[in-house]
């Protein structure tokens, strides 16, 4: 088992985590944060215990039910619960201590990984989140975290799964945090300023993306005819001179006229995209929206409009 010792120099130099194998339940649970916060504090630590791990879980699938293997079972399962809760990229249901403690060792007895064992909030000592809001509860909860780097890779898997459900409905918003979370990730991943900092930078974007839901509302716009909104490029400033009500007649006049030509297969139909093109660019000149703005308006347009098609056609 030449990769349990490799994987045992990696994580656990200076780790003490013993009460893996003597303590109760609950003990074993609370091992798992402080184990993160020491693995993501190493340089690449995280993607060296992924890759430890996997190595470490196909070696002993190769090499139960030997007695050697069968020695150090406890052992993998510790592992193997790190690994779970670092590689999760979305919450799961929340389990108790009991349904944790049968799940991690089925899969030791099976020599499975899977990475469902654990969740990673219950892990991390925190009440699951409502994703789609990111409560100010929860921030705080997460902002008050001993652990610092463990409390930017939670907050940087639950942003990155709002980004992910965002761009199903809003492209601009999705790819204007998806840019703030990356430079955020990056100034973490490259040490330029503290822990600290950055969290605070993650929990003003969570912020950020929680007010955004509220801004449909303040322009009386549906969800969709917020994501054309966006698209007109509504911050530039020749574009902001045509006023707000204009803007806002411009989104929903494309929601209702884009709506009404899109047909199922219009993505693949040059023809129906051709169409649709001077459609656009009509409704945008009836408006006055300035003429060399128009071009790109109108592939954003296109672009949102066919992240929406499928749903509407559906619909």
């Amino acid at each position: 088992m030449r990769c349990a010792t490799t994987w045992t120099r990696l994580s656990t130099n200076g780790f003490d985590w013993s009460l893996w194998i003597t303590g109760t339940s609950q003990q074993r649970l609370s091992l798992l944060p402080a184990a993160q916060e020491h693995v993501l504090a190493l340089e690449d630590g995280k993607a060296r215990l992924l890759r430890a791990v996997t190595e470490l879980s196909q070696g002993f699938a190769l090499a139960v039910p030997h007695e050697e293997a069968m020695r150090i079972r406890d052992d993998v399962g510790f592992f193997q619960a790190v690994r779970a809760v670092l590689a999760k990229s979305t919450p799961g249901e929340r389990k108790t201590d009991e349904e944790l403690d049968h799940a991690i060792r089925q899969i030791i007895s099976k020599a499975m990984v899977s990475d469902e064992v654990v969740d990673i909030f219950a892990a991390a000592g925190l009440k699951k989140p409502d994703i789609s809001i990111l409560s100010d509860e929860f921030l705080s909860e997460v902002r008050d975290m001993p652990q610092r780097n463990l409390a930017i890779e939670l907050l940087r898997k639950l942003l990155s799964g709002e980004i992910r459900t965002r761009s199903r409905r809003n492209i601009v918003q999705a790819r204007s945090f998806a840019e703030l979370l990356e430079q955020a990730v990056r100034k973490y991943q490259n040490r330029a300023i503290e822990a600290a900092l950055v969290i605070e930078e993650m929990i003003a974007l969570a912020k950020q993306m929680r007010e955004a839901n509220a801004r449909g509302e303040a322009l009386d716009l549906s969800e969709d005819e917020l994501a054309f909104y966006d698209a007109l490029e509504v911050n530039d400033s020749a574009v902001k001179v045509l006023g707000e009500p204009t803007l806002v007649q411009i989104a929903r006049e494309l929601v209702e006229t884009v709506k009404r030509n899109v047909t199922i297969d219009w993505t693949v139909r040059e023809n129906v995209r051709a169409q649709l093109r001077v459609i656009v660019k009509r409704i945008l000149r009836k408006y006055g929206y300035p003429p060399d703005k128009q071009e790109k308006a109108t592939q954003t347009v296109l672009e949102q409009a066919e992240v929406l098609s499928e749903l509407w056609a559906l619909a």
